[in-house]
This record gives C-alpha cells, sequence and structure tokens, in this order.
C-alpha cells in the first residue's frame, strides 16, 4: 500500500522533466531563429553600408575603358633652344613589348622578388597582406608591403602617390577590374612596359637601352635580375648610382629565383659572382632641368599615348657652364668649407629657364635643389621688404636708424654686430643692416611686405612675423631667382618655363606658349630705385665678389648658423640665382652670401655673357631731373 503513491510522483516528475526539456528546445529554437534573424538583418544593412562605401570610393575613379591602348608609355624627347636633342622619357625604340617575346627569367625575376604567387591570387594577394599586416605591427612602423603586381599597375595607370584609406580602396577596386577584364599575361605586360625603373626610364625596353644598352629580348639572367631589383626603390638601388648596392639587390633577386625553383642554384650563383655591367655612355647634361620640364609637359597636355617632340628653352652652352663651374666649386672650396650640396638656376628677364643645376650629381639623387627645397633664403629676402617700403614712401636716400631694436620679445642684431647710427636706405641694403631692415618692414607692414612677395611671384607659406623681414621664411632658389627677375623685367613678374612647344611625332601642335604674364608689379619709380639700390650691393656692398665688369644688380643671402649661403642677382639679359648648403641643413664653416656663392654667380654670369655687349639696367640709362617730379607725383 505504501509504494503505490510512490509510482505516481515518479510519473509526475518524469513528465515534469520532459516539459522541462520541451521549454528548453523551444528557447534554443527561438534563440536561434532570433540570432539568425537579426544576423542576416545585419548582413543586409552591412551589405548595404559596405555597397554605399564602395559606390563613394567609385565615384571618382579615373576613366580606365583606354587602359588597352596604355601598354607601352609614351616617348616623350626633349629638344634644347637649338633644336638637338638632349633628353627623352620612356621608350623611343619602337613597339611595346610582349612577355611572349622576352626571356623567361625576365618576367619571372619580377615575380620573384614583387609577387611570387601572381598567377595564383584574384589581384590581392591575402597572405601576403597578412604577413605584412603583422611585420609593420611588430616593427611599430612601415616595413612591407603587401601590394600585387596588379595593385601596382593600377596605382601607376589611374592613380597617384598619395597614401590614403581612399587611394588604398580605390587600388583594390581596381586591380580586381584589371584582373576581369585581362589575362595575367597581359597584365604583367603592360606593368613591364609602364613601370619606373630609375635613371627617366619607363618600361622594361626603356629601361634594358638605358643600362646595357640592348633591347629587352636580348637580356641576360643577370641584367634580369638587376632591373627586378629596382623596383623597389629606382633611385635608391639603381646601378648608375651605387653599382655594388644594385649587385647586391640582383644576388637577392636570383637567389629568391632559385628558392621558387625558377632557376637551379648553381646557376644563381654565377650570376651573382658575375654582376651586370653597364654600356659606357656619353654623359648627358641638364637631367635636373629635363624633370622640371618633363613634369610641365604632363600639366599642359594631360595623358594619352601618342610620343611628343617638345621644344624646351635649354641653352646647351650655358648648361654645360653652369655645371662645371657648380662642380668646380663643390669640389674646390665648397669641400674646404663643407658646403656638401649647391643649385643654380639662370633665365632670361622673360622667365625662360636657360640653365638649371639641382645638385651636385644627378646620379646620386634626383632631389632638385632649385625647385623643391624649401631653404631660408636670409637676407636675400631683403629687396621685397625694401620695395614695399619704398611703396609706402621711403625712398634710397630716407635716413633710418641703426641701433638695437626690439619687437615683440625678438632684439635682431646685425652680422657684425656693430651699429652705424643714421644710415640711407641704399648703405643699409648694401651693407645688409639687419636692424633696418626690420625698421623698413616695421614702416610698410607685414602686410604689404607679404603682397609685395605675392605680386613677385613668391607661393610658399610666408610666416606673419617679424622674422620675415630678414628671410626667416622658406621659399625655393627658382621662386626667388624669378622675383628678382621682375627687377630686370621692367617690373614685370615672370613666370619661369621650360616648354616653348609640344607636337606628336606627326607634327602637329598639342601645346605652343603664348601670351604674356600679369600686368605690371613695380612702378617705374620704385623700379629704377630699386635696381640703383641692388647696383650698390655689388658695387659698394656685400655683393663686391660678385662683380662681372657690366651692369649688375643682386642681392647676398645668409641664414642663421650659415646653414644656407644665397646670391641671387641680374643683368640686363640674365637673371641667375645661387643656392649652397647641406640637405641635413649642418652648418657650412663660415660661408656666406657674399663669398662662394657670390663668387660662383660671377664665375657662371661672365663666362655666359662672353663677348656681348654690356647693357644697362635701366632703359634709356639714369632716371636724371625727372626724379624729384616722379616723387612729387607718385611716379
Amino acid at each position: 500500500m505504501v509504494s503505490k503513491p510512490a509510482r505516481k510522483s515518479s510519473a509526475r516528475k518524469s513528465k515534469g522533466k520532459e516539459a522541462g526539456k520541451a521549454a528548453r528546445r523551444r528557447r534554443r529554437l527561438f534563440s536561434f531563429g532570433w540570432f539568425i534573424k537579426w544576423s542576416l538583418v545585419a548582413f543586409i544593412w552591412s551589405s548595404v553600408f559596405a555597397g554605399a562605401v564602395l559606390a563613394w570610393y567609385a565615384y571618382d575613379l579615373p576613366e580606365v575603358e583606354s587602359v588597352s591602348a596604355l601598354t607601352r608609355r609614351p616617348a616623350v624627347t626633349l629638344l634644347a633652344s637649338d633644336g638637338k636633342p638632349f633628353a627623352s622619357f620612356g621608350e623611343v625604340h619602337g613597339r611595346a613589348v610582349m612577355i611572349s617575346d622576352l626571356p623567361r627569367h625576365v618576367p619571372r625575376a619580377v615575380m620573384a622578388i614583387e609577387d611570387k604567387r601572381f598567377y595564383d591570387h584574384f589581384g590581392i594577394d591575402i597572405t601576403a597582406l597578412l604577413r605584412a599586416a603583422i611585420a609593420n605591427f611588430k616593427a611599430r612602423r612601415i616595413v612591407q608591403g603587401g601590394s600585387t603586381i596588379t595593385q601596382q599597375l593600377a596605382k601607376n595607370l589611374f592613380l597617384g602617390p598619395e597614401r590614403t584609406l581612399k587611394r588604398k580602396i580605390q587600388e583594390v577596386m581596381l586591380a580586381l577590374w584589371l584582373e576581369r577584364k585581362f589575362t595575367k599575361d597581359q597584365i604583367l605586360t603592360i606593368y613591364l612596359n609602364r613601370v619606373y625603373l630609375g635613371a627617366g626610364t619607363f618600361g622594361i625596353a626603356a629601361a634594358a637601352r638605358r643600362y646595357f644598352g640592348k633591347p629587352a629580348q636580348k637580356l641576360a639572367l643577370n641584367e634580369a635580375a638587376m632591373l627586378a631589383g629596382l623596383l623597389k626603390a629606382p633611385s635608391r638601388y639603381a646601378p648608375t648610382r651605387d653599382r655594388d648596392r644594385a649587385a647586391k639587390r640582383a644576388g637577392l633577386v636570383l637567389n629568391r629565383m632559385a628558392a621558387l625553383g625558377y632557376i637551379t642554384k648553381s646557376q644563381a650563383s654565377k650570376a651573382i659572382r658575375s654582376p651586370a655591367r653597364l654600356r659606357t655612355r656619353k654623359r648627358s647634361i641638364g637631367r635636373y632641368f629635363a624633370d622640371w620640364a618633363f613634369a610641365q609637359v604632363q600639366s599642359y597636355i594631360g595623358g594619352g599615348d601618342s610620343d611628343l617632340i617638345v621644344a624646351t628653352t635649354l641653352d646647351r652652352r650655358l648648361q654645360r657652364i653652369a655645371e662645371a663651374k657648380v662642380t668646380a666649386a663643390l669640389k674646390g672650396p665648397g669641400a674646404r668649407l663643407g658646403a656638401r650640396q649647391a643649385a643654380l638656376v639662370a633665365m632670361t628677364p622673360d622667365g625662360a629657364v636657360r640653365a638649371m643645376v639641382g645638385g651636385r650629381n644627378y646620379a646620386s639623387s634626383q632631389f632638385n635643389r632649385a625647385t623643391q627645397a624649401l631653404r631660408q633664403p636670409g637676407s636675400a629676402f631683403k629687396p621685397l621688404v625694401y620695395l614695399a617700403g619704398l611703396e609706402a614712401g621711403l625712398n634710397p636716400e630716407s635716413m633710418l636708424l641703426d641701433a638695437p631694436v626690439t619687437i615683440e620679445g625678438w632684439s635682431p642684431k646685425n652680422y657684425d654686430e656693430r651699429y652705424r647710427g643714421k644710415v640711407s636706405l641704399t648703405q643699409a641694403l648694401a651693407d645688409s643692416i639687419n636692424t633696418v631692415a626690420v625698421r623698413v618692414q616695421r614702416h610698410a607692414g607685414i602686410e604689404a611686405v607679404m603682397r609685395a612677395a605675392r605680386r613677385l611671384g613668391i607661393t610658399s607659406r610666408l610666416k606673419r612675423e617679424a622674422g620675415l623681414a630678414l628671410g626667416a621664411s622658406e621659399v625655393t632658389l627658382l621662386e626667388l631667382t624669378a622675383a628678382f627677375g621682375a627687377f630686370a623685367n621692367d617690373g614685370y613678374p615672370l613666370w619661369p618655363f621650360a616648354v616653348s612647344e609640344v607636337r606628336d611625332r606627326a607634327g602637329k601642335v598639342l601645346y605652343r606658349r603664348s601670351g604674356s604674364g600679369p600686368g605690371r608689379a613695380i612702378g617705374p619709380r620704385a623700379l629704377q630705385d630699386m635696381n640703383r639700390m641692388l647696383q650698390a650691393v655689388i658695387e659698394d656692398g656685400t655683393g663686391r665678389a660678385a662683380k662681372i665688369g657690366r651692369p649688375a644688380a643682386g642681392k647676398t643671402g645668409t641664414s642663421e648658423g650659415f646653414r644656407d649661403a644665397w646670391f641671387i642677382g641680374y643683368s640686363a639679359d640674365l637673371v641667375a640665382g645661387v643656392w649652397l648648403g647641406n640637405d641635413d641643413a649642418s652648418p657650412m664653416k663660415g660661408v656666406t652670401g657674399g663669398g662662394l656663392p657670390a663668387r660662383l654667380w660671377r664665375d657662371f654670369m661672365i663666362e655666359a655673357h662672353g663677348d656681348s655687349p654690356p647693357r644697362p639696367l635701366i632703359p634709356g640709362g639714369a632716371a636724371g631731373a625727372g626724379n624729384f617730379w616722379d616723387r612729387l607725383f607718385g611716379g
């Protein structure tokens, strides 16, 4: 009788357990359904968001449909002012090279060092990207890249050098498009015909002729490895710059090829023991100028696939003189005085650049110190300050006090740490007196000085501070030399230019320089005064070492700590500027603008003018008795 209730209780418990299990199953099913539902919702909205992002980045993608015509980079031949060629860009020896025409070791060398899984990925190498990300994270800086050959081609064809998230996403999108549009062999063919390989060469064919004097179809294994090694950093690994470094890099390529089974270890060892030999080549001139001119061509006519003939303003005689004088200055007194770099630019008063030297050795460094380097001009900036002063009512005979001065807690001193009392503007500019320049700027106003600089063509950022009067704001040699050109160009500012005309191979004119620059920027009275004051710098002031035996004017400049030394000046026929210093801004040994730069400028200008007859700076000679009336009526 006691056991019956126990059986009922057990049955109830069993039913309760089953009900609990069922409830738990229902909850799990509900949870799973809820998860699936909201995962689907999240997926849909994520897809919509991703699509919107891609659409946003795709909105301003460049035109891509013409890529099939761009297997070879157009050839550009630059002609000097006498019509003779002096530089070229791209391949100038025929059609694009097809990958099927190349020895097998040429594309294999490129793939070994740049993209070993090229034929296996879909345009993006996920493995390489992850490996690069891990390496960069460990190093806390960019030490590896994960871009495939297809991505590099996308950037080369369609995008600029900017490193932004937008550019990277567009690069990936374009790479995927290229992979869908072309076969792997076609992509590699276009890449090999477009890639930059140093020394101004674009494409494997141009590089083969530039470095080894042979067509790309005849490249040996060691030569192919050296060219492939250039892809990472063409300027750094160029054999024309450092043959040992290029050979070491080629050895890395050869070992990679052996590891991938493209060649045997014995083939790699033999090629490493016998590095590629460069062909002997007649020394070229004007490479810095050529790069600058080539950039102008691109801005004038944009892209395209036609070969171009470009008439430039380069004077080969003046260019050779400039290069020889810069080399002599750096090897002689420059070596003793710690000046390792120099730049020189010369132009006619209308802005046509006739000579340009951007550094001591183009093969070692393609950085153009005449057009790209921003340096403090020191007192070479003062003529723009004095121009503003003249326009604010001063004149060359105005007397200002050379004495200690303090502006906003800043107390500039003179170079010789002496004070002369009252001096004329002419003497103050000739002797480069700092305290007077600061007072002239205070009289005219900083804004007036900045406006004068802008009118004369200074485009670099100028700091709105008292130190502007002494050249504390950085400028390029080219723009400051052009600003002085307004004094030689009857008061009209000039825009430096290198390109006169661009034609295609059929002779069709694509661009021709015409028209004139902006209107007069300096009034006649101020122009005459500035010319006389700047002549006094050479005749009786800090620029005495720059005398050239004909009317000339100019100004010296030295930045703080002897880090930069300048001389910029002009005759009636030629405007030229010189800069000396060091790339790392280390100080020179007491080099001032009135020393080595003035002598370099003098040596160049004397030989550049040759036997041409001297001409006065001011047309018609002295202003004579009209000076008083001009000043009276503001002329």
